[in-house]
């Protein structure tokens, strides 16, 4: 069982997973004594998918994954986890009660049963708005790399380098101390955080975010060779398709006996095709500077 640790011990991704519970046991509380129990149920739904489970469990990986190296935080990252997923399953306990108490009463032993447990209070202490803001700049960041990531196809197991240039100097003390944060998911070799542009190439994919700019270099993200080989044998298949389309569409006696249904097809077909010729040609080229 993780021991509670000191407030010094807590990342501002701590703070902020413990100020969202907070929030979320003042709302619930207030819905469920108004009799709003759709609204208070989709508030504990919401919680536990979106923030708990897509980021704050991806994010306390790292530490667990290095219990050896730094016992101390991931005492911290468990302690967090356990007392988050304790007060959510309180409050999704009066619509899934059987569940509940199996998982609560496997994850604790502090108290008996989740149906005689205390119910989660609003703590002032937790409230910590300002590493909520920082957690959100944070997730930002990581959905904007791993969308352009996803566009350019490049495979999640290949590293790039990563230069952040904020806007203020707030920012970049935000982005500098959550580093440990969100490097294993942005995929960063290194993370590099700076006032401007200063020994970034000209040809590095940027992506824009509110208050910061993130930089990767394109050889970072594409082997070059493979991706000319790839778009080459694209093109290829792509000549031939349309080769084929534009042959059905200049035969008379096709046009002529076809029904209207195939011919608006085979149309359609021209028209997708074209445009992926235009984007495969144009990415051929970028490839060329």
């Amino acid at each position: 069982q993780p021991i509670k640790p000191e407030d010094a011990d807590l990342l501002p991704v701590d703070k902020w997973i413990l100020s969202k519970v907070n929030t979320l046991a003042k709302d619930v509380t207030e819905n469920m004594d108004k009799y709003e129990l759709g609204i208070a149920v989709q508030k504990v739904y919401d919680f536990i998918w979106e923030e708990f489970c897509d980021w704050y469990i991806e994010i306390a990986k790292v530490r667990l994954y290095k219990k050896e190296e730094d016992p101390k935080a991931a005492n911290t990252a468990l302690w967090v986890l356990k007392t988050v997923l304790t007060n959510a399953l309180k409050m999704l306990h009066p619509y899934m009660p059987f569940i509940t108490e199996e998982i609560f009463c496997t994850l604790q032993s502090e108290e008996e049963s989740i149906m005689i447990s205390n119910w989660p209070v609003y703590r002032k202490e937790w409230e910590d708005e300002q590493s909520e803001a920082k957690a959100e700049l944070m997730k930002n960041l990581i959905r904007g790399i791993r969308n352009i990531r996803t566009e350019m196809n490049v495979a999640p197991s290949r590293k790039a380098v990563v230069y952040l240039v904020a806007d203020d100097e707030a920012t970049g003390a935000a982005l500098e101390e959550l580093i440990p944060a969100y490097q294993h998911m942005i995929s960063a070799s290194e993370v590099h955080v700076q006032a401007d542009k200063t020994g970034i190439e000209d040809n590095a994919v940027s992506v824009v975010i509110d208050k910061a700019t993130a930089y990767m270099p394109l050889a970072d993200l594409v082997d070059f060779a493979k991706e000319k080989e790839r778009l080459t044998k694209e093109k290829k298949k792509l000549e031939g398709e349309l080769k084929r389309v534009n042959g059905m569409l200049g035969n008379e006696k096709f046009m002529s006996k076809a029904p209207e249904a195939k011919v608006a097809e085979e149309r359609a077909k021209l028209e997708k095709y074209t445009a992926m010729m235009a984007k495969v040609e144009e990415e051929l080229k970028a490839l060329e500077k």
